[in-house]
């Protein structure tokens, strides 16, 4: 697991930018084939508006002026042009029809036409010149006006120009685009999010394996200290000596009935975490003071402190210590926190247990000066099966239940634990459980 995991997140990665890179060329080259098909058209249509005022000038009589109805003005003795013939209003209103004709609505523009010698009229659009100086962002469509061949009585026209700009071509295109780009986009994050998931569910798969190779070798440490000292105590049943001396016969039975003893709390222990799990362990809570269940930790505690010479040190200061608990389950978290601080503790462990009432709540303070925890055990302490690495080691034992347990317990009783330690300092638990359910509540 360990080496197959770094390949998979490594190809996994490598593929989604593979991915994306391709999309991206894909997206560009699209942006491009659109640029060019959309240019084709509008050169398309500015031939149409082109020829449509070619043709609307054609229509008219020689004396048509709309923008100037004197016949014999000045400009009318040249020959007449678009610019001269139509306003800018028309000229604008016929180039939109051809943009409606080939389907493109809402497209702006801008306009110029003039002619191509310096003698003649120039008709143009407000902000012509505006987009025409930036033609990185625009792009300018030519189209050459000429009168229709065999127009004799109109004379030789001067040869004029229509100049279209649709301005920001590319936010065009790319607004035209959008629902691709949007739909490539969203096909991208939905392939991040199931990596990120793959990922996070090998992380998860990798934890659990460790946890599980943690709990056989933590189990199996557990029950094989306790078989083997069955074995050596009914193989001392055997010897006649033993046979023949009661006192020697009943230190051996008491030895196998205590080992087995062990072994069944070692197996309650899991199968009562199981429970938890499946939440199949209903408390019955009932008013009862707290103080009466902790001192049956507290005895249960002392033969292991003093193996270890050490001290206990007692402050049952809260006023009042009534709670809702369930008197087992209560007495056995107070247990598991105790037992830990002893478990954890080095030679001659000093361990204090205070008791107070904060706001509403029944608070038990248990410190230790301990071996303490890093901040990496600090938050995962919780976890089921969980316990510090200590390599080859089992000088400590347990299966990595006992915390996992007593959160479980703690929020059963709609308390609230916190874990706090320092390594090589000690460690220090702290348990609220609320009161202001408990019903006549001493003061």
């Amino acid at each position: 697991m360990k080496k197959i995991f770094p390949i998979i997140t490594i190809l996994i990665f490598l593929s989604l930018l593979g991915i994306i890179f391709f999309q991206v060329l894909w997206i560009r080259q699209a942006e491009k084939t659109k640029e060019q098909q959309f240019e084709e058209h509008i050169l398309i249509v500015t031939a149409t508006a082109g020829n449509d005022l070619v043709e609307q000038k054609g229509n008219l009589s020689p004396f048509d002026n709309k923008k100037n109805n004197d016949a014999f003005s000045p400009l009318n003795v040249f020959p007449p042009t678009i610019a001269h013939k139509f306003s800018r209003e028309e000229v604008s209103a016929t180039i939109k029809n051809a943009f409606e004709k080939h389907g493109f609505k809402d497209i702006p523009f801008e306009f110029q036409i003039a002619p191509t010698s310096m003698i003649g009229e120039v008709i143009q659009s407000e902000n012509f010149f505006k987009f025409y100086e930036d033609s990185a962002n625009n792009k300018n469509f030519i189209y050459p006006l000429e009168s229709p061949s065999g127009s004799v009585s109109e004379g030789i026209s001067p040869e004029e120009l229509l100049v279209i700009i649709v301005p920001h071509i590319k936010s065009i295109i790319w607004k035209q685009m959008s629902w691709m780009v949007a739909g490539a986009v969203i096909f991208t994050v939905i392939i991040f999010c199931a990596f990120f998931l793959t990922i996070r569910a090998l992380l998860k798969q990798k934890k659990l394996s460790e946890i599980k190779s943690d709990f056989i070798n933590n189990m199996t440490h557990e029950f094989k200290t306790p078989l083997a000292t069955i074995s050596l105590a009914v193989d001392a049943l055997k010897n006649e000596k033993v046979i023949n001396d009661r006192t020697k016969m009943d230190y051996f039975s008491g030895i196998i009935k205590d080992e087995n003893k062990r072994m069944n709390r070692q197996v309650e222990t899991i199968l009562e975490a199981a429970l938890l799990d499946k939440q199949q362990i209903r408390l019955n809570l009932k008013a009862m003071h707290a103080h009466e269940l902790i001192q049956v930790a507290l005895n249960n505690i002392k033969l292991p402190v003093e193996e270890k010479q050490g001290t206990l040190e007692v402050n049952l200061s809260a006023p009042n210590d009534l709670i809702l608990a369930d008197d087992v389950h209560f007495t056995n978290l107070i247990n598991n926190l105790l037992d830990n601080a002893v478990k954890y503790s080095k030679e001659n462990p000093v361990i204090k247990l205070t008791t107070q009432n904060i706001s509403h709540s029944f608070r038990i303070k248990i410190e230790d000066n301990g071996i303490g925890m890093s901040k990496e055990t600090l938050h995962r302490i919780f976890e089921k099966f969980y316990r510090a690495h200590t390599g080859n080691l089992h000088n400590v034992k347990g299966f990595g239940l006992g915390l996992s347990y007593v959160k479980t317990l703690v929020l059963s009783h709609h308390g609230k634990i916190k874990a706090e330690s320092t390594l090589g300092k000690g460690s220090c638990f702290t348990i609220d459980i609320p009161q202001n359910k408990v019903p006549n509540v001493e003061g």
